[in-house]
């Protein structure tokens, strides 16, 4: 019986960690330090259980489930749901708001600093039309771009990030002691850094990227469900590891620079100050450029996963050169609304999406307590998503629920379901769901043997 070496675990663990890592997981912790201040480990704690547990257990749900994608693992509840959830996690990481991140956040960290206030929508078209022209190219021609990129690019972009890392750390802008938190942070910091961590969609990206994980355990020999289940695992806690002290660093860095500077309106603009005061001008040149390389490598990853998952979603539809230029297009525009307006309008789909990913994740890991009963996980992920529309309602932005009205609504939830004000409103609706779906299932089970 084929068990991985260690060498062997770690190459899996870098490959995952790779596919999870992009420039856009760097501006949320950095973001996230500035506002919280003093209060940055609690912020911390809950940053990290959504955006490494999670996506660690997603990784995990694939492995153990047995599946071979996604589109099978959510299948288990009903086909339409499948369909949907896939389709649905996929235009999320993909065209809908994380590829057009990857524009937006090397347009910030690197061209948006060199010009004046007026010229930026411009720049900011001009910048996206050439990036999302060369993600086209690598798209449609892969060849070994993206090995290339992955061996000796995204590690430097690593080393310039560790060395920005331990200049800040050695010569601190200010005692994080003494940096007074901000809005939501100064009473809830925990829960807060619980919501920011989906910004990086890395729980939905692990359901997604799982299947590959299991794939490559399966290339390199090992045939028994139990170890390629095990070496999944393992190669998932040596990547979040890493990922954990990344974030962990980056949000201390966050933090100490506001004893030099004011609040940044993201964490883009927070990194390329903090690169120029340490390095000038050069560092933040090479900052620029090798957050451009990581999220230029990361859009061409998510273009070719989501074309490729939508020819297969749909084998009698467009090809995959179609689907490609089509996502390219529409991440193309969105990318134009900004990096503020995507993180704002990302918000609520994720505070939707979630959850249902949360639940399925949990259900899949102690599915077999209740034999993976279609009626349990029914039961389960439809009271979630019921209550996680009510999330989804009060995070959009103030403006738009003015216009539709939907205010009272969102407080009327807010009222009645418990830990909604803090975003976690479906929790008790998920037990309760998964409490009637086992009495249902004890139920039939009662009859079917009488």
């Amino acid at each position: 019986m084929k068990k991985l070496t260690f060498k062997e675990i770690i190459t899996v663990a870098s490959m995952l960690f790779g596919m999870f890592f992009g420039a856009g997981n760097l501006i949320f912790p950095a973001s996230m330090g500035q506002l919280a201040g003093r209060n940055m480990w609690l912020a911390a704690a809950g940053f990290l259980i959504t955006g490494v547990g999670l996506p660690l257990l997603g990784v995990a749900a694939l492995g153990i489930s047995r599946k071979d994608g996604l589109y099978e693992l959510a299948g288990r509840v009903g086909k339409p749901f499948g369909l949907f959830f896939t389709c649905a996690l996929y235009l999320t990481i993909g065209p809908f708001f994380a590829i057009p991140r990857c524009a937006t956040v090397s347009y910030t960290v690197g061209i948006q600093r060199m010009l004046p206030d007026t010229n930026q929508s411009a720049a900011l078209a001009v910048f996206s039309l050439i990036f999302f022209i060369a993600v086209l190219f690598f798209s449609l021609r892969p060849g070994e771009i993206l090995t290339w990129i992955g061996k000796v690019l995204n590690p430097l972009f690593l080393i310039f990030l560790a060395v920005l890392i331990l200049r800040a750390l050695i010569s601190p802008l200010g005692s994080i002691s003494e940096i007074a938190p901000s809005g939501a942070y100064q009473s809830e910091a925990f829960f807060t850094g619980l919501l920011e961590g989906y910004n990086t969609m890395d729980a939905l990206a692990g359901l997604a990227f799982g299947i590959i994980v299991v794939h490559a355990v399966r290339r390199l020999g090992v045939e028994k469900p139990e170890e390629v289940a095990k070496n999944t695992v393992l190669a998932g806690i040596f990547s979040s590891l890493l990922m954990a002290l990344i974030y962990a660093l980056v949000t201390m860095v966050g933090a100490q620079s506001r004893g030099l500077f004011d609040v940044a309106s993201n964490g883009g603009e927070a990194l390329a100050q903090i690169a120029e005061h340490y390095f000038g001008s050069a560092g933040a040149a090479i900052l620029a450029v090798t957050v451009t390389v990581a999220c230029l490598k990361t859009a061409v990853g998510l273009i070719t996963s989501c074309g490729e998952t939508f020819v297969k979603l749909f084998p009698g539809g467009p090809s995959y050169r179609v689907w490609a230029i089509g996502f390219c297009v529409l991440s193309f525009l969105i990318a134009n609304l900004g990096l503020d307006s995507i993180i704002a309008y990302s918000m609520p789909v994720l505070m939707f999406l979630y959850p249902l990913a949360i639940v399925l994740i949990l259900l899949t890991l102690c599915g077999r307590f209740f034999e993976n009963d279609p009626l349990v996980l029914r039961f389960t992920l439809g009271f979630t998503a019921v209550a996680a529309a009510f999330d989804f309602l009060g995070a959009l932005p103030a403006a738009l629920r003015e216009l539709l009205h939907i205010n009272p609504v969102v407080s009327q939830a807010q009222t009645w379901l418990p830990l909604a004000s803090q975003g976690f409103g479906w929790i008790c609706p998920a037990l309760v769901g998964l409490a009637i779906g086992l009495i249902v299932r004890r139920k039939s089970s009662s009859r079917i043997s009488h």
